[in-house]
This record gives C-alpha cells, sequence and structure tokens, in this order.
C-alpha cells in the first residue's frame, strides 16, 4: 500500500507542472509503484484471487493511460516509458 509520503514522492517525480497530480504521467507512475507492490504480494499469495483481479484491472487502466498518451503526445509517452523502465 502506498503510503501519503511515498505517493507525494512519486506525484513530485513525474509531475509535469508544480500543481500536477492528475496528468497521465503521474497516473502512470503511481499506477506502476502499486502494480509492482501488488504483484510482489502475489508472489507470496499466489492463491489471492481478489487481489489478482485488481492486479488486472490496474494494468488495463495504466494500459489505457499509456495508450491515451502515446496518441496525444508521442515524445511525453516515450519520455515516461524510458523512466519508468516499461517495454511497449
Amino acid at each position: 500500500m502506498l503510503t501519503k509520503q511515498k505517493k507525494a514522492k512519486i506525484v513530485k517525480e513525474s509531475a509535469v507542472h508544480d500543481t500536477d497530480s492528475g496528468s497521465p504521467e503521474v497516473q502512470v507512475a503511481l499506477l506502476s509503484k502499486r502494480i509492482d507492490e501488488l504483484t510482489s504480494h502475489l508472489r507470496k499469495h499466489n492463491k489471492d484471487k481478489h487481489s489478482r483481479r485488481g492486479l488486472l484491472q490496474m494494468v488495463a487502466d495504466r494500459r489505457s493511460h499509456l495508450k491515451y498518451l502515446e496518441g496525444k503526445d508521442k515524445k511525453r509517452y516515450n519520455a515516461i516509458i524510458k523512466k519508468l523502465g516499461l517495454k511497449k
């Protein structure tokens, strides 16, 4: 689970401008962090089907944000992919 401090740090690192909290870059970064944490949880608790469903929903949500960003601004899309270490 993301604490307020972790979330604020991720938002600060990914923000496009000072008061940014909802741009696709920030949302993708937050979802990526939550996906990483949930993936490590599921490695320990592989029968947790409810969390697995939540993980799949987050992955789909991140994919839709990335698809939107790719269509809107290819340069920003490539920057966030490179920054987070995601593959196409």
